[in-house]
């Protein structure tokens, strides 16, 4: 019997280390966390059962963890409110279909002007300018360099809209 655990436990272990070799450097920091959160609830409980800690002590200790999780929880605050018998949007309060940004046109898309803040040139800039200056932003924040998706994103649209102006 202990052979077949004991297998078992080498192949568990062989399974967890090989997917834990193909995890990104930030999905391997999101697992530790998780495997400390269960050996510590696991700990919690085996306390709890053999009665070294008690119980409320072992409740109070289990919520820890969550508090880190609190700001994510807060984003469904308007929706519990609503839940609960708040009032409803519309209820009492004007509701408005204006979902235009500073910068934005009516139809969403980023402006002239906030285009070519983006990109740190002047209004009204030869084509060349605004071709050297999305280049420079972008060897700085390209997400192979480091960048993320949503500045390289951004670059582009503002060299698009621009670049579109000129030929249009």
């Amino acid at each position: 019997m202990q052979w077949i655990l004991g297998i078992a436990l080498a192949a568990a272990v062989f399974v967890i280390l090989k997917q834990w070799g193909a995890l990104s450097a930030e999905k391997k920091k999101a697992a530790t966390w998780k495997v400390v959160l269960v050996i510590g609830g696991a700990l919690l409980v085996f306390m709890v059962l053999t009665g070294r800690i008690h119980v409320l002590t072992a409740a109070v200790a289990a919520v820890i963890p969550l508090l880190r999780k609190l700001p994510a929880l807060l984003k469904f605050a308007p929706e519990i409110n609503r839940f609960m018998g708040g009032k409803q949007r519309g209820e009492g309060q004007e509701q408005t279909n204006d979902h235009s940004g500073p910068g934005t046109d009516l139809t969403g898309q980023m402006s002239e002007r906030e285009a070519c803040d983006i990109l740190g040139v002047k209004v009204g800039c030869t084509e060349e300018e605004i071709v050297m200056a999305h280049r420079r932003l972008m060897q700085k924040l390209h997400p192979d360099r480091g960048g993320n998706d949503y500045l390289a994103a951004k670059l582009n649209e503002a060299k698009q809209i621009l670049l579109g102006k000129r030929h249009a």
